[in-house]
């Protein structure tokens, strides 16, 4: 029988109800008490309960069959293309011009200080061709483009002062074309799996750069051909383009702002129009055209000094939902680092942390195929610093502790708020978040406490997964009713198809062990823990009637050894993360957790593993402002 259908026992409500059992359910089995549990009707009940579980676990059975882990899991490898090429391309009038050949010699230098060259593959650089620039330029832009090859140093001076902020060159043209080639390199790879995504230390930058003219330090625009080409050439049909550097590239969005198929995501400096490039069409308001409104999105920040806090909720807020919800299959990041902490010309403050998880983030998206092309960043440090941050993300890396203030600023939320509200008509999963928000509706938690110093994972870019699983947890079992949902099966089809899907070898064993009764009771009464431990001597009648006293609980001789086994296992997977020797892990095991609470066991769960657990890492290093969060997306409420 199950034991969710007895009534409840000494010290619980009557109207309590299981949280793995429905009032239907209950309701239909005080009904068939009353007709016999022998009657016919149970019977045939029973037999359609057992035809259904079975008919669900071949369902379950070809899916699992089907699911095909091996196309981008075999993408492995985060490329780096880079020549000394990108060096050529300078100012000749203007040697302490900041877009300078030092910004990608210093990125260079960082990656290598860092130990981050060796972990990377290094792609060739070639040059673009001009089929290619046409895809986001005109021909007679690229042949006038090309005719500055000849040029004296006085007719490029002359035809650059005809543009908005740029200089031209003789190896301009060269570079320029290298430069949108080595992006290209990039989606080749990444789009046929060679690699899993990568980074393209070039120059001159590129998303200002408009069909038929250069502006903003741009030539080419190296990120709209990468998006057309990867359109053309591998035949996918959704792209996003993020564009994280200080200024609006309005040369991107005037690509793509009639063109459903990409969307744009641009977060920069604004202040009402007075920072450069000093455009309407850069304000929130503006979302595409036609077909394409929505496509476009501008978040644009109306002050200075804006920090990591803002940044990750601009992303985790605007662009992140509207990004799930359209499915690109490539995503491409005008990766410009001005917004960097100390760049005189963004005057924001973010930290390279914050790159590492904004990019972190991205790997979440289009099955991890995501390109970055470095646009602007003029401080030569915290440039290469972002940048190296970016590449370690895009290694594997864990993302690293923030030490800015965690909630973003009450300007930063209402260009957020702007923004949304000019998306609600396009993007059903911002809907939830429309409406205007006043300055200083948010309510601020101190950040006074220290961090605790734990393994550093940031230093390292292996990605270890740890997995714990015993198969004794299996002995723990339902004498009474074999149809139980809570199987010991369950453990062993989830262990059995990572070995399967060869994830066991990939991971790094951990081995399971027996929590203690002291370790048991940071979370559980003694009088619970004795109760379950005695359950261990009991003949089976005794424990059919004390598993009957509860709500939706089963107790033979094995349970209160399995339970200790799970927990056991949870602590030895912390142990291990916090240790350092992997960077996460999985714990298989059973019996469940989350509904057992301090006295009493309930809905399937004897102790609670996830609480325990928690508890367990704040004793580990002996400090209870050691913060943890627990997310349970089990469909049962955990109380």
């Amino acid at each position: 029988m199950q034991a969710g259908s007895e009534p409840p026992g000494p010290g619980l409500t009557s109207d309590r109800r299981s949280p793995r059992l429905s009032s239907q359910a209950t309701s239909c089995g005080e009904k068939e008490k009353k007709k016999g549990r022998g009657s016919l009707q149970e019977v045939k009940r029973r037999g359609r309960m057992e035809r259904s579980r079975e008919k669900q676990e071949e369902e379950l059975s070809d899916r699992l069959k089907t699911l095909d882990l091996s196309s981008r899991s075999a993408a492995s490898g985060t490329g780096l293309v880079y020549s000394e090429i990108f060096t050529h391309h300078q100012n000749l009038w203007e040697p302490c011009h900041p877009e300078s050949p030092d910004r990608v010699l210093s990125i260079m230098a960082e990656l290598k200080r860092q130990e981050l060259l060796g972990l990377c593959v290094l792609v060739e650089p070639r040059e673009a061709t001009e089929e290619e620039l046409l895809l986001a330029h005109t021909k007679r832009y690229i042949s006038m483009m090309e005719s500055t090859q000849t040029m004296t140093q006085s007719e490029l001076q002359t035809l650059s002062n005809k543009y908005d902020s740029v200089y031209l060159h003789p190896e301009s043209f060269q570079v320029g074309v290298t430069a949108v080639g080595s992006v290209l390199q990039l989606v080749d790879q990444v789009m046929t799996s060679e690699l899993r995504n990568g980074f393209a230390v070039i120059r001159p930058p590129g998303h200002h750069a408009q069909a038929n003219q250069p502006n903003g330090f741009c030539v080419f625009n190296n990120v709209a051909i990468a998006a057309r080409y990867a359109q053309t050439r591998h035949a996918i049909r959704r792209v996003l383009i993020v564009d994280w550097d200080i200024h609006h590239g309005q040369g991107i969005q005037y690509q793509f702002q009639e063109d459903p198929s990409i969307l744009y995501f641009s977060v920069h400096r604004y202040e009402s129009g007075s920072f450069w490039p000093h455009l309407p069409e850069s304000d929130c308001s503006f979302v595409g055209t036609g077909r394409a409104e929505g496509r476009t999105i501008n978040l644009a920040w109306n002050q200075t000094g804006m920090t990591d806090a803002d940044y990750i909720t601009a992303f985790q807020q605007v662009l992140l939902p509207a990004a799930f919800e359209f499915q690109p299959e490539l995503v491409l990041v005008s990766a410009g680092f001005d917004a960097a902490i100390r760049d005189p010309k963004g005057e924001m403050c973010v930290s390279p942390q914050c790159f590492h998880v904004l990019t972190h983030m991205l790997m979440s998206l289009a099955e991890g195929r995501l390109v970055l092309a470095l646009e602007g960043g003029y401080n030569l440090q915290t440039t290469a610093e972002g940048v190296a941050a970016c590449v370690r993300a895009l290694l594997g890396g864990a993302c690293p502790h923030l030490d800015t203030p965690p909630a973003p600023s009450d300007s930063a939320l209402q260009s957020i708020s702007q923004t949304v509200s000019a998306l609600i008509p396009h993007w059903a999963s911002l809907q939830v978040l429309g409406g205007s928000l006043a300055v200083g509706d948010v309510i601020r938690a101190s950040t006074n406490e220290k961090s605790i110093p734990i393994a550093n994972h940031s230093a390292s870019v292996t990605k270890t997964t740890g997995l714990v699983y015993d198969e004794r947890m299996m002995e723990h079992m339902n004498l009474w009713d074999r149809h139980h949902p809570e199987q010991p099966q369950r453990i062993f089809k989830i262990f059995s198809k990572h070995q399967q899907l060869g994830l066991v070898d990939r991971c790094q064993q951990i081995p399971s062990r027996l929590a203690t009764e002291e370790e048991l009771a940071m979370c559980h009464s003694k009088q619970h823990i004795e109760q379950m431990k005695a359950s261990a001597e009991m003949k089976p009648r005794d424990l059919h009637r004390l598993g009957a006293e509860f709500n939706s609980i089963f107790i033979n001789n094995q349970s209160f050894q399995c339970a200790q086994l799970a927990a056991g296992s949870c602590f030895n997977a912390v142990d291990s993360i916090l240790s350092g020797q992997v960077s996460n892990g999985v714990a298989i095991v059973r019996p469940p957790g989350h509904h057992a609470e301090k006295d009493v066991p309930c809905g399937f769960c004897l102790f609670n593993t996830a609480a325990l657990a928690a508890r367990y890492a704040q004793n580990v290093f002996r400090d209870s402002l050691l913060r943890v969060l627990i997310l349970d997306w089990d469909v049962h409420h955990g109380n």
